[in-house]
């Protein structure tokens, strides 16, 4: 059992190191995280990771990843969830009913921009 922890624990250590790499002003997404550390359908698992990251030093910026398609599904696990929005915009994103405007330009792809 403790085993099955500390594998769990290593993931999302890894998750978070990538998650700190997303530039201010830019979003990635659950999916693009998940292939960036070889776990191509783990996109889910990404959002498990991200949702028991408050607290962790160093800050993990999870605003900064959205769903596949620029939508800010996590919102709900921030207090308030209107945080997330606001977080991205004071870094220069705009957000349009729950949606990173310009997305395709905002998109950060750490498969292309790290070498892991």
């Amino acid at each position: 059992m403790a085993k099955q922890n500390k594998s769990k624990d290593d993931i999302y250590s890894v998750i978070y190191d990538v998650v700190r790499l997303v530039p201010k002003g830019r979003v990635t997404s659950y999916g693009a995280v998940a292939a960036a550390i070889g776990v191509k359908s783990g996109a889910r698992m990404i959002g498990y990771a991200l949702n028991h990251c408050e607290g962790i030093k160093p800050k993990v910026p999870a605003h900064r990843v959205v769903n596949r398609n620029g939508q800010l599904t996590g919102k709900h696990h921030f207090d308030p969830p209107e945080k997330m929005q606001q977080q991205l915009e004071k870094e220069g994103i705009k957000v349009v009913d729950d949606v990173v405007q310009d997305f395709e330009q905002r998109f950060w792809d750490p498969s292309k921009d790290l070498i892991l």
